[in-house]
């Protein structure tokens, strides 16, 4: 999974706790675009799991420095579809 990737939601169901943080939440089975990937706070409050940044979704940033936008841990979602620079790649390195 990278920036431009086609992704599916896999998992919507959120705690509480995380609803009252969030602008906009992911829907499963809905298809998204990552915009950007992070490493993310998780619920116990340890620093550490990847989470992405998906177009369309935008969130507000954490109380906690250096105040990154709340992202979603990328768990929740299924790669689709590489970016399309990454399908490039991969032929130019298969026909050479």
């Amino acid at each position: 999974m990278r920036t431009g990737s086609k992704v599916i939601c896999v998992d919507d169901r959120f705690p509480t706790e995380i609803i009252l943080f969030y602008n906009h939440l992911p829907i499963k089975d809905k298809v998204y675009v990552v915009r950007g990937l992070g490493v993310g706070v998780g619920l116990n409050g340890q620093e550490g799991e990847v989470v992405v940044y998906l177009e369309g979704l935008k969130n507000p940033c954490s109380t906690t420095p250096p105040h990154p936008e709340r992202g979603f841990h990328s768990d929740r979602f299924r790669e689709i579809e590489p970016p399309a620079e990454v399908e490039a790649e991969e032929l130019a390195e298969a026909y050479a």
